[in-house]
C-alpha cells in the first residue's frame, strides 16, 4: 500500500489527483492539505468524492506529510521549493506538479517566475517527468518535476522529428489552445463564464513561461539549437489542450507522408499513453477528455515542405495529474497504466 499525501488539494489538479487515486486499492490517501479549508471534510467541498474519501483537510504544516511514501505538490509555483528539502531528508518521494524544478537553468527560472529559488541544489537532481523520454530515470528518482500541460503536448509532437534530425529546428511553431481550467481555480475576470465562453483569444504572445521549459528539454534531444515560436490561446472549453505544430522539413531531406507516419508510429508503438492516429484521421480534444492519452496526427504539406503535427490531450490528466500518477506508478515499480486506463468521456 502506497501512503500518499497531496499538498494543495483544492485546485483543479489536486482534485483530479483525488479523483484518480481514490479509486485505487493499492493507494492510501493519508493526508490532504489546504490552508483555507483545514479541519473541513474533503467531500463537503467536493461532493463527487463522497463515499470515496472520508478525510478532513489538514493544515499545510501537518506532521502527517512526513509519514507518506510520496507527496504530490499541486500548489502554485514557488511553493513546493520551500518544503522539498525537509521532506526528502525524511525519506519522502516528491512529485511536483508546479514549475519549481522543471527548468535546470536557475537564472532563467528566476527571470520567468520573478522570485529567487529557495533550493537550487535540488534542481539538478530533479528528474523531468516525461515518461516517454525519462522513464528509467523516473524509476529511481527522489524528486520528479511533472511537465506543464502545453510542454507535454508540444514536446510529444516534435520529439520524433528532432530525434531523427528531419526538420529545421530553427523555425518551429507551436500554435496551442487550452481550456480555461489550465489557468487554475481562481476568481479572475478573464475566466468567468461570460468572458471566456463563445470567444477565443491569444495571450502570452511576446513570451510565456512554458516556452523556456519546452526549449530546454527539446534541446536535450535535438542535433541543433531549437528556436520555437509558441503562441498560447484561451479556448472556450473547460478541459483540453490542442496544439498545431509546424516543422519545416530540413534541406536535403526527402520524406513522404507515409514515411513520416512510420517515424511516429515506430517512436510511440510501445507507449501506453501516446496514440498516433492513422493517416487522414485528425484529433479533437473531446477524444481525450478525462483520459491520460495524448493523441497525435501527422500531416505533410508538400508544396511548402511543412510537416504539421496535431496533438491533443486533457490538460488536467496527461497534462498534469494523470501524468503525475504515471510517474508514481513507475517510481514504485507498478504497471505504468495502473489506475489510468479510463476511457475518454463523450460527449
Amino acid at each position: 500500500m502506497i501512503k500518499v499525501g497531496i499538498i494543495g488539494a483544492t485546485g483543479y489538479t489536486g482534485v483530479e489527483l483525488l479523483r484518480l487515486l481514490s479509486q485505487r486499492d493499492d493507494v492510501e490517501i493519508h493526508v490532504v492539505t489546504s490552508r483555507e479549508l483545514a479541519g473541513q471534510m474533503v467531500c463537503s467541498h467536493f461532493p463527487n468524492l463522497r463515499g470515496h474519501i472520508e478525510l478532513k483537510f489538514s493544515g499545510a504544516d501537518s506532521s502527517l506529510v512526513k509519514e507518506c511514501d510520496v507527496v504530490f505538490f499541486a500548489t502554485p509555483h514557488a511553493v513546493a521549493m520551500h518544503s522539498v528539502p525537509s521532506l526528502i531528508e525524511a525519506g519522502v518521494k516528491i512529485i511536483d506538479l508546479s514549475a519549481d524544478f522543471r527548468i535546470k537553468n536557475i537564472a532563467l527560472w528566476e527571470s520567468w517566475y520573478k522570485t529567487e529559488h529557495a533550493c537550487p541544489e535540488f534542481v539538478k537532481e530533479a528528474v523531468y517527468g516525461l515518461p516517454e523520454v525519462n522513464r528509467e530515470a523516473i524509476r529511481s528518482a527522489r524528486l520528479i518535476a511533472v511537465p506543464g500541460c502545453y510542454p507535454t503536448a508540444i514536446q510529444l509532437g516534435f520529439l520524433p522529428l528532432l530525434e531523427n534530425n528531419l526538420i529545421d529546428s530553427n523555425r518551429l511553431i507551436a500554435d496551442a489552445k487550452s481550456g480555461v481550467s489550465g489557468a487554475g481555480r481562481k476568481a479572475v475576470e478573464d475566466y468567468l463564464l461570460c468572458e471566456a465562453t463563445q470567444s477565443m483569444k491569444a495571450y502570452g504572445v511576446t513570451g510565456h513561461r512554458h516556452h523556456p521549459e519546452i526549449c530546454e528539454h527539446l534541446n536535450l534531444i535535438s542535433a541543433s539549437e531549437v528556436s520555437l515560436t509558441f503562441i498560447p490561446h484561451l479556448a472556450p472549453m473547460i478541459r483540453g489542450i490542442f496544439a498545431t505544430l509546424y516543422a519545416p522539413l530540413k534541406d536535403g531531406v526527402d520524406m513522404k507522408l507515409q514515411q513520416l507516419q512510420s517515424v511516429f508510429e515506430d517512436r510511440y508503438v510501445s507507449e501506453p499513453f501516446v496514440e498516433v492516429l492513422p493517416t487522414g484521421e485528425l484529433p479533437a480534444t473531446r477524444d481525450v477528455k478525462g483520459s491520460n492519452k495524448c493523441i497525435i496526427s501527422v500531416n505533410y504539406v508538400e508544396s511548402t515542405r511543412m510537416i504539421v503535427v496535431l496533438s491533443a490531450e486533457d490538460n488536467l490528466v496527461k497534462g498534469a495529474s494523470g501524468q503525475a500518477i504515471q510517474n508514481m506508478n513507475l517510481l514504485f515499480g507498478l504497471k505504468e497504466n495502473e489506475g489510468l486506463d479510463g476511457i475518454a468521456l463523450l460527449p
